[in-house]
């Protein structure tokens, strides 16, 4: 049950210079926004913002499909090269074995994933935060024999895979943790009080878009449910909201850290499965779409949300 509360993956920039690039102003309209599906089984009033990068939005929109709901896509994040990409390579390269390599995104799998390949694709043992990650495993785990995933936690967050990490006596167990330069230290400080010895390489970042076309900022506005997959996702979306006393529409989130982080930022109608992953997280849209919680959103007018926005432009203040 949802519980309520009232990143195709783009390459990295071959350089400095093209990730200089990378932070230049991009519209919306760049990525591309599409009304899904064509189906004529799809509902026109249930309708949906998906928000991953373009490309990885597809498991979630056909999921939603079965239930008659279509979907906007409107990105709202894209990850790109973190300060200790290179490192990664060089570590798995050079030989130095560790008793695991913990993964706590999907987007760190496919950073990981590429390090090791160039690599050599050397032995490695894997824990993930949950099923969502483990699916990037895969296809490598059915055709290799030296990527191995063998933990997955009670509970996909990062303190609990912290605390039910398998340790080997006393022995000193070595842990590389590949992970977003904006994830929290919660993983590594809770390992390291159990004895843990880690290695923390921030692989890659996310950057929120700097301008959204106000039409398709409408569309997404008037949508009653967006579904946000990262706490930077929905950090971006509260900056493109004029105002969240005008903006009441429902929020569903992934996981539960994405839903603290929602609620935090002053958002109401938060939604999020008490485990993350794509089955939980449409369960939570689901819930969100529901007749009775849409008509309880208190709605400002549509023209007095539309006033604000004409000279609406972003500029962020990146953490």
């Amino acid at each position: 049950m949802a519980t309520v509360c009232p990143f195709v993956y783009l390459p990295f920039p071959a350089s400095p210079s093209s990730s200089a690039k990378l932070r230049s102003e991009i519209s919306v309209n760049s990525f591309g926004v599409q009304a899904l599906s064509s189906s004529s089984s799809l509902h026109p009033n249930r309708k949906v913002v998906v928000t991953r990068e373009r490309g990885k939005n597809g498991k979630l929109i056909n999921a939603l499909a079965k239930h008659g709901v279509s979907c906007l896509e409107l990105p709202l994040i894209q990850h790109v090269q973190g300060p200790d990409f290179s490192r990664l390579s060089s570590l798995l390269s050079a030989g130095m074995e560790f008793d695991w390599i913990i993964i706590t995104s999907p987007e760190a799998g496919a950073v990981f994933l590429d390090a090791w390949r160039a690599a050599g694709s050397p032995l490695v043992k894997i824990g993930v935060v949950g099923s969502g990650t483990a699916s990037i495993f895969k296809e490598v785990t059915q055709s290799s024999h030296t990527l191995e995933v063998a933990f997955t936690p009670s509970k996909a967050t990062g303190n609990v895979l912290a605390s039910e990490l398998p340790k080997s006596g006393d022995k000193k167990c070595s842990v590389l943790y590949p992970a977003s330069e904006k994830a929290s230290n919660e993983v590594e400080e809770g390992l390291s009080n159990r004895g843990f010895q880690v290695t923390r390489l921030n692989t890659y970042t996310t950057m929120p878009v700097h301008h959204v076309d106000q039409q398709v900022l409408k569309e997404a506005l008037a949508a009653p449910v967006i579904a946000v997959a990262s706490p930077s996702a929905i950090r971006t979306w509260v900056e493109l909201v004029p105002s969240k006393e005008l903006w009441n529409n429902a929020v569903a989130c992934i996981g539960e850290t994405t839903g603290l982080t929602a609620k935090g930022l002053g958002l109401q109608n938060v939604y999020y499965p008490e485990n993350p992953g794509l089955e939980g997280w449409v369960s939570s849209i689901l819930d969100a779409l529901k007749p009775s919680t849409i008509s309880s959103c208190h709605r400002k007018s549509k023209s007095s949300l539309m006033e604000s926005l004409p000279s609406l432009r972003i500029t962020y203040n990146m953490m």
